[in-house]
C-alpha cells in the first residue's frame, strides 16, 4: 500500500483475517490512513462493501459519493465510532476498532451536521473540547483560533443561537483545537456563502501547510474538491468505484470536470 493508486479489489475477508492484524505501529513511510477490505453490514444490507484505499501523510484526499454511498459509515469506522464487520481501518498505524485510544488525541473531526452543545457559549465549547483533547496552553490556543476564524464577536454567545455559517466557522475552529495530525472533514463549508467558503478553505490550506497535516474530506462541492484535494476516492453503494487525481479522473471518463465524473458514476455504478 505504498501508493494510493495501488487499489486492487479483493475477496471479502473472513472474520479471522481482521483479528490477525499487527499491533499499533507507526512508521515514517506508512500512510496516515489505511482502509483495507473494510466492510460493514447492517442486517442484510452492506453499508460498506470491501472498500480499500490509503491516504498518504500530508495529503488531502476527497471521499466522494451520493447519499447512501457509504461515506459516513466509512468515516465512522475510520474514527473508531463504528466497528467493522470485516476488514480494518488504521490511522497512524493503529487499528481503530481496537487501538483508537492511542491516536484519538492526534485526530479531530468536523461536520456542520453534528451540533456542538447549543447552550454553551463558543468560548465554553472551545474550552471543553480543548480539555478533552488535553491541549497544552489552552487559553493561548483559543486566542489563536479566535483571531484565525474571526470569532471575537460571537465568543460569548450561545452556540445554538448562531447562524448556520457562524456555527460552521466555530465547528472548524473546534476541529483544529488540538493541532491534529489527521483531520476528517464532512462538508466543511456547508451553509457558507462563496466568499466565506473560500475564506475557510484558505485557512484549511494554511493549517495543512503549517502542520503537514493529513485531511480526508467528504464534500458534494466538486469545485471545492478540485481546489483542495490531491486525490479522490469515489464510492457508490458501499464500494469504491473509482480513484485518482481529479484531472486524471476527468480524462479517464472523458468528462470535462469532476462534476461530470460524479454524475456519470452515480448513474452507472
Amino acid at each position: 500500500m505504498s501508493s494510493i493508486a495501488q487499489f486492487i479489489p479483493g475477496k471479502r475477508p473472513t472474520a479471522t483475517s481482521s483479528s490477525a492484524a499487527p499491533a499499533c505501529i507507526e512508521t515514517d513511510d506508512a500512510p496516515a490512513i489505511a482502509v483495507e477490505n473494510l466492510c460493514k453490514k447492517y442486517r442484510s444490507h452492506w453499508a460498506v462493501d470491501d472498500a480499500s484505499f490509503v491516504v498518504p501523510k500530508g495529503w488531502t484526499v476527497g471521499l466522494l459519493g451520493g447519499n447512501g454511498a457509504g461515506k459516513t459509515t466509512t468515516i465512522s469506522m475510520i474514527m473508531g465510532l463504528v466497528v467493522p464487520s470485516f476488514g480494518c481501518a488504521k490511522v497512524l498505524g493503529c487499528d481503530m476498532a481496537k487501538e483508537r485510544h492511542e491516536v484519538l488525541s492526534r485526530m479531530n473531526f468536523e461536520s456542520p451536521y453534528v451540533a456542538l452543545p447549543g447552550r454553551l457559549t463558543v468560548r465554553q465549547n472551545l474550552m471543553v473540547f480543548g480539555r478533552l483533547y488535553g491541549v497544552q496552553n489552552l487559553r493561548a490556543r483559543i486566542e489563536e483560533l479566535i483571531e484565525d476564524f474571526e470569532l471575537g464577536d460571537v465568543l460569548d454567545r450561545a452556540t445554538g443561537r448562531l447562524s448556520a455559517g457562524q456555527k460552521t466557522r466555530v465547528a472548524v475552529a473546534k476541529a483544529l483545537i488540538n493541532d491534529p495530525d489527521v483531520l476528517l472533514l464532512d462538508e466543511p463549508t456547508a451553509s457558507l456563502d462563496p466568499d466565506r467558503a473560500e475564506w475557510v478553505r484558505s485557512r484549511l490550506r494554511a493549517y495543512q501547510q503549517r502542520r503537514d497535516a493529513t485531511i480526508l474530506l467528504s464534500s458534494h462541492n466538486m469545485t471545492e474538491v478540485e481546489q483542495l484535494c490531491d486525490f479522490v476516492v469515489i464510492m457508490s453503494r458501499g464500494r469504491v468505484v473509482a480513484m485518482g487525481r481529479p484531472r486524471e479522473l476527468a480524462e479517464r471518463f472523458k468528462c470535462r470536470d469532476l462534476d461530470e465524473v460524479f454524475i456519470y458514476l452515480a448513474r452507472v455504478a
